[in-house]
C-alpha cells in the first residue's frame, strides 16, 4: 500500500555523536440564520449538562507568509474581554456558574467551546455573540500574551527533541502549502506579529458566515434555536479574503533531513508518506493501516520491532489525514539501546512493504475494523465528542460525514 506512494522524507533524531451503518450519537438538526450562521443542534438528555461550540473556518492553513501562529494567538487573545465584558470576565463567569470554557487552534479551524448546566447554557450565547462582533484588543495584553504563546512553543516544540523533528519534517515535506508551518507559529514570525494584525485577521474571518455553532446535550432544540437566533441574527456577514492557499506540487524524489541534539539519550526516526484528505475514500483504507501497523501490542510494528527483534521501545503508524487538504502517513519509533537507527529505518519499511506480501487475513483485518469501531463508539457516550466530531465533520466536509464513518471502514478490505 505505502509502498507505491512517494516518500515525503525521511528524518532522524539521533545522537550528536551519530554520524550518518447507522447514525451515531443522538440525531442531530441542522439550521441556518440569514447572516449565514450555521447552527447544528444535537439533543443528548442523559445529563444536566450542555456543550456548546462556536467553529470558525479559519486556522493556520489561512495564514500568510511572516504571520503564522496568527490564528493561535488571536483565539488567546479572545479571552481578553470585549467592551461590556473585560478581560477573563467570560472565563469566570463560567467557573462561577459550575461550567469549564477552553479553545483550540487547528490547521484549518479555530473553535472556542464551553460545558455548563442546562439551566446556565445561555451563558454561552450571551458571551459567543458579543465576542464574534465585539473583541476589544489592548497592547499590552497583545504583548503578554504574545511573551506566553512563545514560551509555549520554547516548552513543547523547541525543547521538545521529538516535536522540534516534527516541526523540522513538516516544513520538509511541504515545499510550498501552508501545512509547512506550525500551528503555534514559526518565533520570528510570533514577535512580529502586532495588534494591527490580529485585529485584520479577526476582522477577515470571524464574523456569522464564517462560523458554526454545535450544541450538544439537555436543551430543547426548538427554544435554543430561538435564543440562539435572538443573540446572533442581528450580527453582519463580512466579505471573507481572497484564498491564499498554494496547491502542494507533486514530489521529485526522497527527501531527508537529520536533527542532532545533544540532550538526546536514543535516537529516532520518523518517516512520512503523502496521503489524500480525509473522506476521501483511500482514507479510510489509510486508518485501517494505521491501526494494523500500531494498534496495541498485537499489532505488526509492535510484536515485529518492539518485541520480538527489540529494536525499539516504541513504535507507530498513524494517519494525520483529518484536514481539508492532503496531509501525512507517518512511520516513527525510539531506538533501543545499540540498535543502528538506519537498521531500524529499514524494519519500518519492511513491515510497511510487507503488507503486498501478507496482507491481513479475514480474522486479522477483522480484529483492526472491530478495534476502530469500539472506539470511535465509545467515545460518543461523551457529549464533548459527540459536539467534537460533528464540528470535525462539518469542518472536514459535512457533519454527516460521522454517519458514514463505521460504514466506510467496514468496506475497508485486503
Amino acid at each position: 500500500m505505502l509502498k507505491s506512494r512517494t516518500i515525503a522524507f525521511v528524518a532522524m533524531l539521533a545522537l550528536a555523536s551519530v554520524s550518518p451503518a447507522r447514525a451515531l450519537g443522538p440525531k442531530a438538526i441542522e439550521h441556518s440564520l440569514d447572516n449565514g450562521l450555521k447552527v447544528i443542534l444535537a439533543e443528548d438528555h442523559s445529563s444536566p449538562l450542555v456543550i456548546f461550540q462556536v467553529w470558525y473556518r479559519v486556522g493556520a492553513r489561512d495564514e500568510v507568509s511572516g504571520r503564522s501562529g496568527i490564528s493561535h494567538l488571536l483565539e488567546h487573545m479572545m479571552f481578553k474581554g470585549t467592551k461590556k465584558h473585560g478581560s477573563k470576565v467570560f472565563s469566570r463567569t463560567i467557573r462561577k456558574n459550575g461550567g469549564v470554557d477552553n479553545a483550540f487552534t487547528s490547521r484549518d479551524s479555530t473553535a472556542y467551546f464551553q460545558i455548563l448546566p442546562s439551566l446556565r447554557a445561555g451563558l454561552s450565547l450571551e458571551f459567543e455573540a458579543d465576542r464574534m462582533k465585539n473583541l476589544l484588543l489592548k497592547d499590552k495584553d497583545v504583548i503578554a500574551e504574545r511573551n506566553v504563546v512563545m514560551e509555549e512553543r520554547r516548552l513543547r516544540s523547541e525543547d521538545k527533541p521529538q516535536n522540534a523533528l516534527f516541526e523540522l519534517v513538516t516544513a520538509t515535506a511541504f515545499s510550498s502549502h501552508p501545512y509547512r508551518r506550525p500551528i503555534i507559529g514559526w518565533m520570528e514570525d510570533l514577535r512580529s506579529i502586532e495588534k494591527d494584525d490580529l485585529m485584520a485577521h479577526y476582522k477577515a474571518y470571524y464574523s456569522p458566515d464564517n462560523a458554526v455553532i454545535v450544541a450538544v446535550g439537555d436543551f430543547d432544540s426548538e427554544r435554543l434555536f430561538k435564543d440562539i437566533r435572538k443573540k446572533f441574527g442581528k450580527l453582519k456577514p463580512l466579505p471573507r479574503p481572497r484564498s491564499h492557499v498554494s496547491a502542494e506540487p507533486p514530489q521529485r524524489g526522497q527527501r531527508r533531513v537529520t536533527l542532532k541534539r545533544t540532550e538526546t539519550r536514543l535516537p529516532y526516526v520518523l518517516a512520512a508518506y503523502h496521503v489524500p484528505p480525509f473522506p476521501e475514500e483511500d482514507s479510510y483504507a489509510l486508518e485501517v493501516l494505521a491501526e494494523l501497523l500500531s494498534g496495541g501490542k498485537t499489532s505488526r510494528l509492535y510484536k515485529s520491532i518492539v518485541r520480538d527483534r527489540q529494536m525499539a521501545l516504541e513504535a507507530f503508524a498513524e494517519y494525520a489525514g483529518m484536514y481539508k487538504d492532503p496531509y501525512l502517513f507517518l512511520l516513527g519509533a525510539t531506538a533501543t539501546e545499540g540498535t543502528d537507527i538506519y537498521e531500524l529505518e529499514r524494519a519500518l519499511y519492511e513491515q510497511a512493504n510487507m503488507l503486498s506480501e501478507s496482507p491481513p487475513d479475514e480474522i486479522e483485518l477483522q480484529k483492526v475494523k472491530n478495534s476502530i469501531e469500539a472506539g470511535y463508539i465509545m467515545g460518543l457516550d461523551s457529549l464533548y465528542m459527540q459536539a467534537m466530531t460533528i464540528g470535525m465533520s462539518e469542518m472536514l466536509g459535512g457533519w454527516r460525514l460521522k454517519d458514514e464513518y463505521i460504514k466506510k471502514i467496514r468496506r475497508v478490505s485486503a
